[in-house]
């Protein structure tokens, strides 16, 4: 179940951002005078298919993993001459640039319309307010501590822990002094440090973590929120709201604690002793046993933890206004093209381990992840990989659209097209490189399984 759940949330993702960037695509062309032969979602056969007006095929293949616009063009046969004015290949540089760009473009603008609709509708965020700070590490040199909230890096503004994470990992790797406005008890204050070289990890660059932050949690009481049926804990007789005082005789003092001490003894008999109403209970569950992805064995109850309440101070309501919504969505999706440039500069570096590519294993799981955490978490999902899918297409590498439009620009800076033999010279490197990043991208998702 889990698996048809993953695999529907990577097909619906992937469709929605491979239908909205063809559809730019074949818009442009349409536009530009080009005959639009198909319009396919997918790849291989087609499991339907239907015809418009203008003898266009519109298709669903078999293979989620991409699509493409086929265009009446004199390098994939024979033209008719009544509709050589049709062919993409009759169609001056800039036209075709046009229609390259339009693709990416149509990703871009479908992250705009995203954020402009959370805008409108409204959403929350948490206050970046520190919680602890590691030792040894760059946060500890600046001084913060905790309950401090972080209102700027190097004079830009923040208002969650998305955009100190983004601005973080701008500075990795850099030397230099980087600077922090914060807040404490109404007053403000600038801290500063030095980065000294500072870098992200190779499997995990969470570079907020790495920095040296632990940002505030509220406190998580080791009290029964739900109780699965037929589980070990409903056998024991534990109800929902039951607080957990201790285990063994032993003290428990949160909800990580319990966890803990429960997936540590599978199948070894727990004495808990709970309050419930009042009263003071005690119960014997005997946790089950289950084996991990990487191998361990732990203990299970089949518990949940009881919703926590964040402090009104600690959130952050969002909602703007049809106008005023327009350039907050311009500027998150501007934030989210430079985050992308800036990951793919330090990859090329080496300052971010090509460790960090993801293939449609990953993308599968997050946004399968990202779809049951709510509609605000699946839409900023959307829009970040609609981001990066448009900055990717746009790199200079032929096969993709930088590759096409760089050789359209060649073109009419020389007025005439590149020799064929350059061509697939170029394309057979850019197939090359695009391969070679897939193998690795799919290997570090298969790691991370």
């Amino acid at each position: 179940m889990q698996f048809i759940q993953t695999a529907l949330a990577l097909i619906v993702t992937l469709g929605i951002l491979v239908t909205i960037h063809e559809y730019g695509h074949f818009w442009v062309a349409r536009r530009c005078g080009v005959r639009v032969l198909r319009f396919s979602v997918g790849f291989g056969k087609p499991m339907f298919s239907w015809y418009d007006r203008h003898g266009t095929e519109f298709a669903v293949a078999a293979i989620p993993l991409g699509g493409y616009v086929k265009m009446l063009d004199e390098r994939e046969g024979p033209v008719p001459d009544d509709q050589l004015h049709e062919a993409f290949t009759r169609k001056s540089p800039g036209k075709r640039i046009a229609i390259a760009a339009a693709g990416p473009a149509a990703n871009f603008i479908f992250a705009v319309f995203a954020y402009w609709l959370l805008s409108v509708v409204g959403f929350t965020s948490l206050a970046p307010v520190v919680g602890e700070v590691k030792p040894d590490s760059v946060a500890q040199r600046m001084g913060l501590s905790s309950g401090m909230e972080i209102r700027s890096v190097d004079g830009e503004s923040v208002s969650d822990w998305r955009d100190i994470g983004g601005l973080l990992l701008e500075r990795a790797g850099e030397y230099g002094t980087i600077r922090m406005e914060v807040s404490q008890d109404g007053r403000l204050s600038e801290r500063t440090a030095s980065l000294q070289g500072w870098r992200l990890g190779d499997d995990d660059p969470n570079p907020i973590d790495l920095f040296g932050i632990a940002p505030y949690r509220p406190a998580v009481p080791a009290q029964i929120g739900e109780i699965v049926d037929g589980g070990r804990a409903q056998a024991a007789g534990l109800q929902a709201g039951d607080q957990v005082i201790s285990v063994n005789g032993e003290r428990i003092d949160d909800w990580f604690a319990l966890v803990k001490r429960i997936q540590a003894a599978p199948e070894q008999p727990l004495t808990m002793t709970v309050q419930r109403d009042d009263a003071t209970r005690t119960l014997n569950v005997t946790p089950k046993r289950q084996t991990t992805e990487d191998g361990r064995e732990i203990g299970l109850i089949g518990a949940g933890v009881a919703p926590i309440e964040w402090p009104d101070s600690m959130l952050r309501e969002t909602r703007l206004g049809i106008l005023a919504a327009i350039p907050n969505a311009v500027g998150e999706t501007w934030d989210d093209t430079r985050l992308t440039l800036v990951a793919i500069k330090k990859m090329v570096t080496g300052l971010l381990s090509l460790n960090n590519l993801s293939g449609p294993i990953t993308i599968a799981r997050v946004a399968e992840a990202s779809a049951t955490s709510g509609f605000e978490d699946f839409i900023r999902f959307l829009a970040y990989l609609s981001v990066s899918l448009g900055v990717l297409n746009l790199l200079p590498v032929p096969v993709l659209d930088g590759g096409h439009i760089l050789f359209y620009s060649l073109e009419a800076i020389r007025r005439k097209p590149l020799s064929e033999h350059v061509q697939a010279v170029g394309v057979r490197i850019g197939m090359a490189m695009i391969l070679t990043l897939m193998v690795f991208a799919l290997y570090n998702d298969l790691m991370r399984l």
